[in-house]
């Protein structure tokens, strides 16, 4: 395909806080007492509307079952809606509908560029998802935030980057959740300089680099090898990555979860980020390429 991108962009390599608010409230369990669950409920829906008002957060369900009267839930299941009347229960003062429900998803996650261009970034390289599916976002946040502590990856069991928000006002915006990364605006990075970018065509087996945060704030560039490239693999898995940075594998044990969003840099270019942890091979993993990331952007 022809390069959807624009001709430089900076690689980042920061962790950041990642926040997302849900298109709707899902339910992830029951409550004693409460009638929603033998209504027909069933964990993993997501509560759209109450009454035919619309449910955006958890505080919205208290406030629209308040009356103590009979409300009609309408949920997303499967692609399709549905509609169960649920009675409240009184407990504690208030009325309740047995159910436990998340409003948002946080996290963190590693951003892999800025545009210079028009302020927009892109990061982690892959969906945020919900189950198997894509999370329905409404609304998102970038939010500072530092490596406190590093699970090394061993045979079996992936490691993980462990990270704390440091600061309340946000980095950017997040207003998309795609296959193939999360994308928004956020102010400009300090001490970055715009990289070309590379086509599929440019990318090729041999040695490579990775900007990558595994510890505070620091981000460092961390040798790899590229040891093949599939142009149109799907789900992010263009690249297969070994990593070979005697340092990064000391501290990481190779990829792990947290670094998906590193930007992989070959020949002074910009040509992918890294995806996928390889959960019986720690010091191996998979990337997408920068162009592919790029046309998910919009």
């Amino acid at each position: 395909p022809a390069l959807a991108a624009p001709a430089e962009l900076t690689a980042v390599g920061r962790t950041v806080g990642i926040r997302l608010r849900e298109d709707g409230v899902t339910v992830t369990g029951f409550a004693e007492g409460g009638h929603a669950e033998a209504a027909g409920i069933r964990a993993g829906d997501r509560i759209l509307r109450i009454n035919g008002t619309a449910v955006e957060t958890a505080e919205d369900i208290a406030a629209l079952t308040g009356s103590g009267e009979a409300v009609t839930v309408t949920v997303a299941r499967g692609g399709a809606e549905a509609e169960y009347l649920v009675e409240p229960v009184a407990q504690d003062g208030r009325w309740i509908l047995g159910l436990r429900v998340r409003d948002s998803i946080s996290g963190i996650g590693t951003v892999t560029y800025y545009d210079p261009e028009n302020g927009t970034f892109g990061a982690l390289g892959h969906g945020v998802c919900d189950s198997s599916a894509l999370l329905p976002l409404r609304s998102g946040l970038a939010l500072p935030a530092a490596v406190t502590s590093v699970t090394r990856g061993e045979v079996g069991t992936p490691g993980a980057l462990h990270g704390a928000v440091t600061g309340r006002s946000p980095r950017g915006t997040i207003r998309s959740n795609t296959e193939r990364g999360i994308f928004g605006t956020m102010a400009p990075p300090q001490d970055a300089s715009p990289l070309p970018t590379a086509a599929a065509a440019q990318v090729h087996t041999g040695s490579a680099t990775i900007l990558s945060n595994v510890s505070g704030t620091e981000t460092r560039e961390y040798a790899v090898q590229i040891v093949s490239v599939e142009p149109d693999e799907p789900q992010g898995r263009n690249l297969r990555l070994a990593v070979t940075d005697d340092a990064l594998l000391a501290q990481t044990g190779g990829i792990v979860q947290g670094m998906s969003g590193s930007p992989i840099l070959q020949d002074g270019r910009l040509v992918g980020a890294v995806t996928h942890v390889l959960v019986n091979e720690p010091a191996a993993g998979y990337g997408i390429l920068i162009e592919n990331m790029l046309a998910a952007a919009g």
